[in-house]
């Protein structure tokens, strides 16, 4: 096969692809053994070769694709994985439309496209772009279509850039605009226009008398200095701070000042206007007009003395500018406190995962050895410690994946009360109080309750196990100030309150009570994750909380949560029994390999067979390979190029769809919106146990 050889001698062969070509094994595909392609074929490929422009052919009813140099710039992380690939794998996003063109052209016809927009997953997310697009057969040696030659020139920069000088455009004849109505308005004090270039300032008879210009100046040779001499000299430095920004960033023009009237008062002026640039992005032209505000300046003068509480109004704001920065800071700080928290979590949940899966591995094994089985079941009780305290760890790093759904707080309220009265003991009252129509919220209902739950137990123990403790609901609507450092927007929410009469809290103490591993209590008696998990979560569902306390009169803990405005979820129906099975196969995709080995373990131990891959790039060249898989069960976080989101996308677009199970520490928002699932995403949290593994396995496999 000469054609592609680098001894033809036929200049312009050189470059990656050629080779890449050459040492493709393409008896692996419809195209046959690259010594058998036909000359039409052969003849295209170095068309395409030689072009600098991206170029791809898509060969066969299956769009076999051979690409050049060009193309392969454009497919980024993709390239080689297309090389030999059919287009509908290659691109899974854009599937359905390069079935259109396969459909088309192979029938003999022509595509092309202007500015195309499309929407194609770049580093693992999806990004509109814009391309020209040109498509037309290629005749086989029967000269019938045999394949598709495809141009792909990317305009994205083009069309962003164009859409930007049309915004420019409207916003330049906007101020035209604007500037004729000022010049018919009725306290204008003249208009002017400054040439640059020239430093030659130009107006009519109005602007001439306000600057005190000699009455024989003439009108089209204005100095410039008459002008900046008459200005006041406590005004001239913002005025010039004021004409060099727009004439840096060609910004508006509009600055307040004072200028001298012949008899030694004066007179103020707004002035306004706009610089006009070159094609080269020079000052040319600065046209503005001058309107008298003197009248408005002397009602504000008038108003200040009669603002005899302006120091007062000051003093605060400058005090709730100075708590709300407080709260500034601590927010900034325990969300790196978070950030560190949710790292060291999601390695420890690895670790809990490699000893979980050892532990039941061995139980399984003597399963009549009593001494074992004591010990192993120890073992794991401390394990499921370990990961209960990872889950309030990443729970506070606000990295627990969660299922929110519409609750009305009624029915979460009526729901928690008999657990409440269990948890506190007879001697706790619980006052619960509501609005006759509460507001909904969208929260995670099982988070929501562990929240209000370790809110009760806390004032409990802060009324030494005696008292009432209030739970209250309420709608509210927060302005601007009242969002002021909450870093909430303004608007509708519910808050829901727990309320003691016990010891109260210091402030020195208060400072500190969201930060993980704080508490006040003696040893053995809490972890201090409590109130950061509680935090966490608040934060993580668009909320905020806040505990305001006084010594010896009690503590208020309040939480915010955004109102929804959707319908209430109904009852979930009850779970219907899980599928039998186990003789299906099973791709296990994980990079760390003591938890690889445990997991595949305990499948097999179940009857399923499985396939291995150290990462989503090893997993997906299994796929492209012909691997027949019924589920993929894959870690999120994994190295290499391909990203388990990106895995996942391209099994969802198979036929039929291929079932994905994640498993993670944490997700890191690669399979979710801040860790907010999906409906159709399958998780499986670390550590986890055979009894959960299969559970969830049968429960995917069956949906």
């Amino acid at each position: 096969m000469q054609f592609l050889s680098q001894n033809h001698g036929c200049p312009g062969w050189g470059g990656e692809m050629a080779g890449r070509i050459r040492s493709f094994d393409w008896s692996q595909t419809e195209l046959g053994a690259i010594e058998h392609w036909s000359a039409s074929l052969r003849s295209a490929v170095q068309v395409l070769l030689a072009s600098p422009l991206p170029m791809v052919m898509l060969w066969g009813r299956q769009g076999f694709m051979i690409y050049n140099d060009a193309y392969a710039e454009f497919a980024g992380g993709r390239h080689p994985y297309l090389l030999g690939c059919a287009v509908e794998l290659g691109w899974p996003e854009v599937a359905e439309f390069n079935r259109h063109v396969l459909d088309v052209c192979l029938a003999g016809g022509t595509l092309s496209y202007r500015s195309k927009e499309l929407v194609l997953l770049r580093n693992g997310k999806p990004e509109d772009v814009w391309m020209d697009l040109y498509y037309s057969p290629v005749p086989d040696d029967d000269q019938s279509p045999g394949g598709v030659l495809a141009i792909v020139v990317e305009t994205t920069e083009l069309v962003l850039t164009e859409r930007a000088r049309q915004e420019a455009e409207r916003s330049y004849r906007a101020v035209n605009e604007r500037i004729q109505l000022a010049l018919s308005a009725g306290p204008l004090l003249g208009s002017f226009v400054w040439d640059i270039q020239n430093d030659t300032l130009s107006g009519d008879e109005r602007f001439s008398r306000t600057f005190n210009y000699p009455p024989d100046t003439p009108l089209d040779a204005l100095p410039v200095e008459i002008a900046r001499q008459n200005i006041h000299p406590d005004d001239l430095e913002e005025v010039n701070r004021r004409v060099e920004l727009t004439l840096r960033t060609g910004t508006p023009y509009n600055a307040e000042y004072r200028v001298r009237r012949l008899g030694g008062d004066y007179l103020w002026v707004l002035a306004s206007g706009r610089c006009e640039f070159d094609t080269l992005g020079r000052p040319l032209r600065f046209p503005g007009v001058l309107i008298d505000i003197n009248e408005r300046k002397a009602a504000e003068a008038s108003l200040l003395k009669f603002t005899r509480d302006l120091e007062q109004r000051v003093a605060e704001e400058v005090h709730a500018r100075l708590t709300a920065e407080e709260q500034l800071r601590q927010s900034q700080k325990l969300e790196a406190i978070g950030g560190l928290t949710g790292g060291v979590a999601h390695d420890f949940n690895n670790l809990l995962q490699v000893i979980a899966g050892n532990l039941h591995l061995l139980a399984r094994h003597e399963p009549h050895n009593a001494n074992v089985q004591r010990r192993v079941s120890a073992s794991i009780e401390a394990v499921e410690r370990g990961a209960k305290l990872s889950s309030q760890l990443l729970a506070f790093a606000r990295r627990q994946p969660l299922s929110p759904a519409v609750y009305n707080p009624r029915r979460i309220f009526d729901g928690l009360g008999e657990l409440l009265q269990r948890a506190l003991g007879e001697t706790i009252q619980i006052e619960v109080t509501l609005p006759a129509e509460p507001w909904c919220i969208h929260v995670d209902r099982n988070q929501l309750e562990n929240a209000l739950l370790n809110l009760a137990i806390n004032a409990r123990d802060a009324m030494c196990g005696e008292g009432t403790i209030g739970l209250i609901g309420e709608n509210i609507v927060l302005d601007e100030s009242s969002c002021a450092g909450k870093d909430i927007p303004a608007g509708d929410y519910v808050r829901l309150s727990v309320i003691d009469r016990g010891a109260g809290m210091p402030p020195d103490v208060l400072d500190h009570v969201f930060e993980p591993f704080f508490t006040t209590k003696t040893d053995g008696q809490g972890t201090g994750l409590g109130l950061s998990m509680v935090f966490g979560f608040v934060k993580q569902s668009g909320g905020h909380i806040e505990i305001t306390s006084d010594v010896g009169e009690g503590t208020r803990a309040q939480m915010y949560f955004p109102r929804s405005r959707q319908p209430e979820t109904g009852e979930e129906a009850p779970h219907s029994p899980l599928l039998t099975g186990g003789q299906e196969t099973i791709l296990v995709v994980e990079d760390n390999e003591e938890v690889r080995s445990a997991s595949v373990e305990l499948l097999e131990q179940s009857g399923y067979r499985t396939l291995t891959a150290a990462n989503a790039d090893a997993a997906m060249a299994l796929l492209l390979e012909g691997a027949s898989v019924d589920l993929i069960f894959t870690d999120v976080v994994m190295p290499g190029l391909i990203k388990s989101s990106d895995l996942a996308a391209w099994a969802r677009v198979q036929t039929p769809p291929m079932p994905i199970l994640f498993t993670s520490g944490h997700t890191r928002d690669i399979i979710s919106r801040n860790h907010q699932l999906s409906p159709d995403t399958h998780l499986l949290s670390k550590p986890y146990g055979p009894d959960a593994l299969i559970t969830m396995v049968r429960t995917v496999l069956g949906s």
